[in-house]
């Protein structure tokens, strides 16, 4: 194995602001290499997903966590050092670093098994450096066992876009053979939908976006139109992935008598008033979706192995990390931004 260096290259976010400011608030840095701590592995990066989230991050939209941070948190990479007190990986193999990255194991929350909501939770690329980088350090027993069938480019969106899909299409109380929403179609909704639809579900898309639209056709989607339409059909879930708030009433007026809206961004801007006649009566369930359990993260990844549920990339190298991200923020996008960091 290759020997490691005591220092890496590096993006960190030098001062929230908006991502296409002069100067860039993401700046390349030299960085010392992490060390691991009791119960950590070092993992050498491949690959890094570029998430909406790395943009809340950046900007500002959520509160600074750690200054100088690096983000990224949909990492794959190999084991190359190992931190007292380890014992699940070996040195070499490959595993997937999400966006959930500790919890206290003693909350109600945690031993209830809601882990996710925890107030004692920390996650990659927002409290801890992230996946923008050569090196990053892991609790072991919040990584994951990457499938063989994924390449790692393509395996990365599976540790955020994915997960967090996954959780959000629980939330959303999809019926057997139902017809489910999803608004905004990005990483996290591609992936969504290729699921639902492999699982029988009935999907309609609700994105400005006209790439997107003709993408989400491609999929195997039933319709695709803008963001604030009318649905075709009376829809028996929705899923919010759009970070506007705006957008929240028009999807519960798509939504049949008992319908639920899940709310799946860590970020959201205000949500209007609302008229509790048009928007909530009839039994209507509105919810929120904060991260993800492990759990959710092991079944989500056996469920994308067996059903060979493969993410669309574009692929960035590691030193245009930043345009990758103006590219999120444009949005309109086929599928999901991934950095190549190494070869494996």
């Amino acid at each position: 194995m290759t020997a490691i260096p005591s220092t890496m290259k590096a993006w960190e976010v030098t001062k929230p602001a908006p991502i296409d400011s002069d100067p860039c608030p993401l700046q390349l840095v030299e960085k010392p290499v992490p060390e691991p701590q009791a119960g950590e592995v070092l993992v050498r990066i491949l690959a890094c997903g570029v998430c909406h989230t790395d943009l809340h991050v950046t900007e500002g939209d959520l509160p600074v966590h750690k200054e100088h941070v690096t983000p990224g948190h949909e990492i794959i990479g190999e084991v190359v050092k190992q931190g007292p007190n380890t014992r699940r990986f070996k040195d070499g193999q490959r595993i997937g670093i999400p966006w959930f990255r500790h919890a206290c194991g003693v909350c109600r929350f945690c031993r209830s098994g809601r882990e996710n909501l925890c107030p004692y939770s920390k996650y990659t690329g927002w409290d801890h450096d992230g996946g923008y980088a050569e090196y990053v350090t892991v609790p072991e027993g919040f990584a994951y066992v990457i499938p063989d069938r994924f390449d790692s480019l393509v395996a990365a969106p599976l540790l955020c876009a994915g997960i967090i899909g996954y959780r959000s299409f629980l939330r959303a109380n999809v019926p057997a053979g139902g017809r489910l929403g999803l608004y905004g179609f990005g990483g996290s909704a591609h992936l969504t939908a290729m699921l639902a639809i492999k699982e029988g579900i009935e999907v309609h898309v609700f994105t400005r976006g006209k790439d997107a639209q003709k993408f989400a056709l491609k999929l195997g989607c039933a319709s695709a139109q803008g963001a604030y339409d009318k649905s075709p059909v009376p829809l028996d879930s929705g899923i919010m992935f759009a970070p506007a708030g705006q957008m929240v009433p028009n999807a519960l007026t798509n939504l049949a008598p008992g319908g639920t809206l899940a709310l799946a961004g860590i970020h959201l801007s205000d949500v209007p008033s609302m008229s509790y006649s048009d928007h909530l009566f009839h039994e209507k369930n509105l919810t929120s979706v904060e991260s993800n359990t492990r759990r959710d993260g092991e079944e989500f990844l056996t469920l994308a192995d067996r059903l060979n549920i493969q993410p669309t990339i574009t692929e960035y190298p590691f030193a245009k990390a930043d345009e990758a991200l103006k590219r999120v923020k444009q949005g309109d996008l086929d599928g999901a931004c991934v950095l190549r960091i190494a070869q494996d």
